[in-house]
């Protein structure tokens, strides 16, 4: 079943990441609440990351290449169990084991959200959600800033990457 993503209840935050309520992902945009969401950056066994060129009808970065997979936390959802949902509704993925690698809070306008990250290794086969992907492809690290000049990489992916510790893939 799927849902209209605008009325789905995501979990509000304040600046210190403390829960103060839940509205629609529609008013979350409109007012531009701070918001929490998980990003999945997902491996392969050769270090190479899974990146997706989100759909051109996203409701943020339409068109963008996106680093992780994952989304906004729903309404009381732990960012674990949004992380495991988003890889399932995603890519397709489940019983991979996740990393916590760190949280993030990121700022621009139009986008305020405190992220938790976390990675896994996967070879796929991956099953993409067509609603948000239109496809993926993995690319070496040293790859993703040549690929950001020519073409549009999310901005919260790109700070997530500059704070990743390569020690911890």
């Amino acid at each position: 079943m799927f849902t209209n993503p605008a009325e789905e209840l995501v979990t509000i935050v304040d600046q210190d990441n403390n829960p103060i309520g839940a509205v629609t992902r529609r008013i979350m945009r409109q007012q531009n609440l701070i918001h929490r969401a998980s990003y999945i950056l997902v491996f392969n066994r050769a270090g190479q990351l899974f990146i997706q060129k989100r759909t051109a009808t996203k409701d943020i970065y339409p068109g963008y290449w996106d680093l992780a997979a994952g989304g906004v936390v729903l309404a009381g959802e732990p960012y674990l169990e949004s992380a495991q949902r988003e890889l399932r509704e995603e890519l397709g993925l489940t019983g991979v084991k996740l990393s916590f690698l760190f949280d993030q809070y990121f700022e621009e306008s139009g986008n305020r959200v405190w992220g938790s990250i976390f990675s896994c290794v996967s070879e796929g086969p991956f099953t993409l959600q067509k609603e948000e992907i239109d496809y993926g492809r993995f690319i070496d690290l040293d790859e993703i800033e040549v690929l950001h000049q020519t073409e549009p990489v999310t901005p919260d992916g790109m700070a997530l990457l500059r704070l990743l510790p390569h020690d911890r893939i």
